[in-house]
């Protein structure tokens, strides 16, 4: 228990420090999903700590019939922890608008967690949850000035301190009025000068504990797993390395399996670099533990980007990254079923704003917001027009969505692949909803279930920017068997 609490107090300190650059999840960290709780509808924004424990913030904007109350509770995704939740947190109505609720919850340890809200209202009660991978993104040291003013104080501290042993070593037991001797004085100063040491070794002892409690820290700092490529002819393979339970133990709860995210255990984007003139969304398939293998499509000559999806079996997300050189002529292999593309011929079309005409005579249009700022949440809206410009009538679910969308900075330190209801991994949507996994084990795919009937031409994407800057936007339909991208750009503020 106390070196629980001194860990607390080193966390609780250091935060006060400027945030390391990190790069877990490719820079988006933050969960924005929209979520059914009974009849209610929820859009939910969890903005995750960079630092564990600590505070992650809450805001809920409710539709639906009217929502009297929301309380929420952090819970462990899997696990015996997670039947025993701790007391819910009351989130807080905006005074100016009813719907929307902030609050804020403690995230103590590091992995897969849910925020689960329980919702009253018109309707009734009503419950659901949000899954939040929770993890140490950076180390947060202390601020110059906090360290120059800590320093003071602590030496004025130890100067006290032996001010007191003196003077108590002197004049302690002298009588009222009394003048102390000379030999009193020197056994005082003696005292003195022994308490500043000590006081001094104690200073420098406790500097050691807190410089190892500091690389113990960094120890657990998340490190995305790191994925190796190797290329023979058009046939790409992909590995990466297990769990390190030593040096990176908030990971390693279980055995390290991949669930299925839409039908796929691995999600791979590949980009080119430097422009983002091609974009490929493939799914290569199992071959081996930690081992995946896909053949490529015919792809343009050049460098890319890879951002590689995967789910771990305790519901962690994980966004692995790596380059690829595609040398010219390489294959002339087409894309599979689910894949998609766009190629530089269908980018350079320069409308990249509000409007991008497909290949096929059919047009994405981006209904975008005025202004686009960071560290805000939106609902991305776009739709899929026909060539006579009315909304399509022929869509069909791609993976088991009505779209599927990836947000990209072009210096490539922000990457997020989301989906209509939101930015989180299906398999932990509905691990945070009461599906098991031997549930999931029978639904082919663990796709989510499509209303009867098309899709919408209209899709809807909940996500925020974490920073300014400028971005590229692709966006995936499926209409007539076809499986188009969009490609858009956005200035963010």
């Amino acid at each position: 228990m106390k070196m629980f609490f001194w860990r607390f107090v080193f966390v609780l300190v250091i935060a006060f420090g400027s945030v390391l650059s990190a790069r877990a999840h490719v820079g988006s960290k933050d969960v924005f999903e929209q979520v059914h709780a009974g009849p209610y509808k929820l859009f939910v924004t969890v903005r995750t700590p960079n630092v564990i424990p600590g505070v992650a913030t809450i805001e809920v904007r409710a539709s639906g019939p009217q929502v009297s109350a929301i309380r929420v509770t952090p819970v462990p995704l899997m696990g015996e922890a997670a039947k025993h939740p701790p007391t819910p947190d009351a989130m807080k109505a905006s005074a100016d608008d009813p719907r929307f609720f902030r609050g804020s919850l403690w995230l103590m340890a590091a992995g897969s967690w849910q925020v689960r809200f329980e919702v009253e209202g018109a309707a009734g009660a009503a419950s659901a949850g949000v899954p939040v991978a929770a993890a140490p993104l950076a180390i947060m040291p202390m601020q110059r000035s906090m360290g120059i003013i800590l320093g003071v104080l602590g030496l004025i501290l130890a100067v006290g301190l032996a001010g007191i042993v003196a003077a108590a070593v002197r004049e302690a037991r002298l009588a009222p009025g009394a003048v102390p001797t000379a030999n009193r004085r020197r056994r005082a100063a003696i005292a003195g000068l022994a308490a500043l040491a000590i006081a001094g070794l104690m200073a420098y002892l406790g500097g050691k504990w807190w410089n190892v409690e500091a690389a113990n820290y960094a120890e657990g700092v998340y490190r995305p797993l790191e994925l190796q490529t190797t290329l023979s002819g058009n046939t790409l393979d992909l590995t990466f390395g297990e769990y390190n339970a030593e040096r990176q133990r908030w990971r390693a709860t279980q055995k390290d399996e991949l669930l299925p995210d839409h039908g796929h255990m691995m999600h791979l984007y590949a980009i080119r670099e430097p422009g983002m003139d091609a974009v490929f969304h493939l799914h290569p398939e199992p071959v081996g533990d930690r081992h995946l293998r896909i053949t490529l499509p015919a792809m343009p000559a050049g460098e890319y980007k890879l951002y590689a999806d995967i789910v771990h079996a305790n519901g962690f997300p994980e966004t692995m990254t790596s380059n690829l050189t595609v040398p010219a002529g390489m294959s002339t292999a087409t894309l599979g079923a689910d894949d998609a593309s766009a190629t530089p011929r269908a980018i350079s079309q320069g409308e990249l704003g509000t409007v991008y005409k497909l290949s096929d005579g059919y047009t994405m249009v981006w209904d975008r917001p005025e202004k686009i700022e960071a560290n805000t949440a939106y609902k991305f809206r776009f739709r899929l027009l026909g060539p006579d410009g009315k909304p399509a009538t022929d869509m069909q679910p791609y993976l088991g969505m009505s779209g599927h969308a990836a947000f990209v900075k072009y210096d490539g330190s922000v990457f997020a692949h989301t989906h209509p209801d939101g930015s989180a991994a299906m398999p932990a949507m509905m691990l945070a909803n009461g599906e098991t996994m031997g549930e999931m084990d029978d639904m082919p795919g663990m796709q989510v279930p499509m209303p009867a009937g098309p899709p919408s031409p209209v899709v809807e994407f909940p996500y925020g920017f974490p920073s300014a800057g400028r971005y590229r936007i692709f966006i995936q339909m499926k209409h007539g068997g076809v499986v188009e991208t969009g490609v858009f750009d956005a200035d963010v503020q």
